[in-house]
């Protein structure tokens, strides 16, 4: 049976850490609302101005999302285990949404959920910068299911070498769907799709680097910092239950030889193919775009509706490799050897 089919069984809902403040942390700064802490978006009004507190720090909410749209105020997901807000499997509401403008005209959608610990929490859909006031240009309380667009998993920088059939390596934004691409697992595989978008290389669209060398790459990699790299390590087994490993490159993250760059904009690139794979990227091995509900609800709309519209129905299986938690990753890198430096 094909890859493109549906799925025998669901998978379990995934746990996504977001970054969310708390309502006195995003509060009016004049306006209808002036002083209030962050507003339900049902109260909120047009032309009011925010601000980010001095100093505001954001939480870290372990959200798992419900595949269907929601059909009732708390179907929307869950805490998720490890979350700094709440107890697990409380109930997290989406209040509604609110679109910002800066200064300089970017708009910024800010989601108001609601937990049991929490009346009202911010999640920013791209970066809120401190001291920026930000202009209420418009406030749904009914947006149906919640999407996170903060987080581009599997996506590579413009100009980054994909490995080819021939034995060649292409730059990324000139992948065209058929294309045969080698694969660790499955040989050679034809590309379905490849997605394109551009952001603001801030907060959680910030890019990772990996330095020339430091995984036997030739050339530096830029990855989205959710993408995920292929590892192997023999000793990982006592601790992950298997030696090869699935990491997010934010994890790697060591300010020395993986960087993260912040600033300006990126463009990313997303693959497709029948399967979760794992290809080879500047020599490195690292995971293609999976597709299943719960990744399509983490993508910027451009990328999401252009996939649902392509492979309607498909709901892929994650690549056998064991997905390392963060605190794994601390505990193999404070081992003698970098988690990075054996990655084949």
């Amino acid at each position: 049976m094909s890859a493109l089919s549906a799925p025998a069984s669901p998978a379990p809902p995934a746990v996504h850490a977001v970054s969310v403040f708390a309502a006195d942390q995003l509060r009016v700064l004049s306006g209808a609302n002036a002083g209030d802490a962050l507003p339900a978006p049902a109260h909120s009004e047009c032309g009011d101005y925010y601000q980010l507190a001095r100093g505001a720090q954001p939480a870290t909410l372990m959200l798992a999302l419900k595949d269907q749209p929601a059909t009732a105020p708390d179907a929307a997901g869950e805490v998720g285990p490890g979350s700094a807000i709440g107890r697990q499997g409380d109930a997290v509401s989406l209040l509604g949404r609110l679109s910002l403008m800066a200064p300089d005209g970017d708009l910024v959608e800010v989601l108001v959920l609601q937990t049991p610990a929490a009346p009202r929490l911010a999640l920013p859909l791209s970066p809120l910068l401190e001291r920026h006031t930000y202009t209420l240009i418009a406030a749904d309380a009914t947006p149906g299911q919640i999407r996170l667009a903060d987080i581009v998993a599997g996506a590579f920088a413009r100009g980054t070498r994909i490995a080819l059939a021939d034995g060649t390596q292409a730059p990324v934004e000139t992948l065209r769907p058929g294309d045969c691409v080698i694969t660790r697992d499955h040989a050679v595989q034809p590309l379905r799709w490849a997605g394109r978008v551009t952001l603001r290389a801030e907060g959680g669209f910030a890019p990772i680097t990996v330095q020339p060398g430091v995984m036997g790459n030739p050339g530096a990699l830029t990855v989205s910092p959710h993408h995920r790299l292929f590892l192997y390590r023999r000793e990982a087994k006592a601790l992950a239950g298997a030696a090869e490993l699935l990491v997010q490159a934010r994890h790697l993250v060591d300010d020395v030889s993986i960087l993260r760059r912040e600033g300006g904009f990126v463009e990313y690139f997303s693959l497709v193919f029948d399967a979760h794979e794992v290809i080879y990227a500047e020599g490195i091995p690292c995971e293609s775009l999976m597709v299943c509900p719960a990744v399509l609800t983490r993508l910027p709309e451009a990328l999401s509706s252009s996939l649902r519209d392509a492979f309607p129905g498909l709901s892929q299986r994650l690549h056998t490799g064991a997905d390392l938690r963060p605190d794994l990753v601390s505990r193999l890198r404070d081992r003698p050897q970098h988690p990075a430096a054996r990655s084949v």
